[in-house]
């Protein structure tokens, strides 16, 4: 087997036993780059030279016998919207290509820490804003089970690049399924962290601030085609930055739940449509775990329209009082139009709703966290339906579908909390998969559940891309 094709997990141990080299693998990385990348764009800035020096002063520090931190010689990728020294944190604008770092956000720095080698930068769309990768400064990004859907977004660059083997780890970031719905789109794992676990802020933009919004809900997480890899690289990434005044320094393994764990289930969410093949989906998750000694039950976690409906009053007021002025002078044609869509769906709301809107947040904060004392963990659909078509969002009647089908993707960034996205099932092309949900700090549980349903559907490999 060719090393491009290994998980991080193994390839840590082949490098730190010297069955493989950081150079060998670096190489074979970026063979497997060059071969697949052409066709699905998922990586838009190679780092070719720099990832073949870091592999050879890696190399030189296992001969003398320096102690190796856990990702030694691994090869990684980075979303273009984390600042990383030397690079543009471009975020897929073309007026930002120039913006270039000084040094690394918490995230990457964390990456590198751990020994991790970074080979590239993935592509996100204008601003990280749509669950489609495309963008006038990168171009598009294609699914590589299918061209003619969404890769997902805002990482589809991430997900598509560990699809199709350009890596074991890719970084991304969720602040509305950004990690979980490109990890669904491509059939790979999807690990967004819970609020505070990880550190995260841009030294390009710290001393500005951010929205309300975005400060409770937007979190970082790994992109991986195992769920082992996803709790490494969830323990590299976490290491602390007392910079991010959020950063929660507590342990990866909660005490254990009452057994058997209860784990509840929604195949149909409410508030709209679900596809058949995602309601399958959530049921044959469920099945699995309840084989595994799991006790599961189809039942209502508290008020999802509602918590869907928050989302929207706290993100469309934020995006108004500062995104939006600056995509319309800075952003690309299509992320205007899909912007200018959501916006005529979800009108921002006035000052004293928008409060109002915080204060029945944490309120519903309150009663998910009593659900969960009796149910620690909740399995939803990543996304409603199928991923849609390429563009499908620029017009008002495809992004009102677009938004229907993300419905339970934006109850976990709303109550900050966890969320794992696996695969489950398969429908044509694509796989089907769901997300597991379970309290803040919580995703030691939502792994261990990962893993049970990774045994029964089996471990994610590397696929060829599909021809356009």
């Amino acid at each position: 087997m060719d090393l491009w094709q290994y998980d991080a997990t193994d390839l840590a141990r082949l490098i730190r036993t010297g069955q493989a080299s950081a150079r060998e693998t670096v190489d074979s990385v970026l063979g497997r780059l060059h071969k697949v990348n052409p066709a699905i764009n998922a990586v838009v800035r190679v780092l070719e030279e720099d990832a073949r020096a870091q592999a050879a002063t890696a190399d030189a520090a296992r001969a003398r016998g320096h102690a190796l931190p856990p990702l030694h010689g691994v090869p990684v990728t980075t979303k273009v919207n984390v600042d990383q020294a030397g690079l543009p944190t471009d975020n897929g604008v073309v007026p930002l290509k120039d913006l270039i770092a000084k040094e690394d956000s918490p995230v990457v720095a964390n990456l590198k820490h751990a020994g991790a080698i970074i080979v590239g930068r993935t592509n996100a769309p204008a601003f990280s804003m749509r669950i489609f990768t495309d963008n006038a400064l990168h171009g598009r990004t294609l699914n590589p089970r299918d061209p003619s859907v969404t890769p997902g977004g805002s990482s589809g660059g991430a997900g598509a690049a560990i699809a199709t083997g350009i890596g074991p780890i890719a970084h991304g970031n969720d602040i509305g399924g950004s990690v979980r719905i490109p990890a669904y789109c491509n059939g790979v794992v999807g690990l967004r962290t819970g609020f505070a676990r990880i550190p995260s802020f841009n030294p390009t933009a710290a001393m500005t601030g951010r929205p309300i919004g975005a400060v409770l809900m937007a979190v970082q997480g790994p992109h991986t085609r195992t769920v082992r890899d996803a709790r490494l690289a969830l323990e590299v990434m976490a290491r602390g930055d007392r910079r991010d005044w959020r950063w929660n320094d507590v342990p990866m393994q909660g005490p254990p739940p009452a057994r058997p764990i209860r784990v509840a289930i929604v195949p149909e969410v409410p508030g709209g449509k679900s596809h058949p093949a995602q309601v399958a989906a959530v049921r044959l998750a469920g099945k699995h775990l309840q084989a595994a000694g799991y006790v599961v039950e189809e039942i209502l976690p508290p008020d999802i329209e509602r918590g869907v409906d928050l989302w929207h009053e706290i993100c469309v007021t934020d995006v108004i009082g500062g995104l939006w002025p600056t995509m319309q002078k800075l952003g690309d044609p299509d992320g205007i139009a899909a912007m200018q869509a959501w916006l005529d769906l979800r009108k921002p709301v006035e000052l004293p709703t928008y409060v109002a809107a915080l204060t029945e947040r944490e309120g519903l904060l309150f009663r998910w966290m009593s659900f969960m004392q009796q149910w620690p963990l909740v399995i939803l659909p990543t996304l409603c339906d199928l991923p849609p078509k390429q563009v499908a969002d620029i017009t008002r009647d495809g992004q009102e579908k677009v938004l229907e089908s993300m419905r339970p993707a934006l109850l976990a960034p709303l109550l900050g909390l966890p969320g794992l996205a696996v695969p489950v099932g398969s429908h044509g092309k694509l796989r089907t998969g769901v997300q597991i949900m379970s309290m803040r700090n919580r995703e030691d549980l939502c792994l261990d559940a990962g893993e049970v349903i990774e045994a029964a559907e089996g471990v994610v490999t590397p696929i060829d891309p599909e021809k356009a």
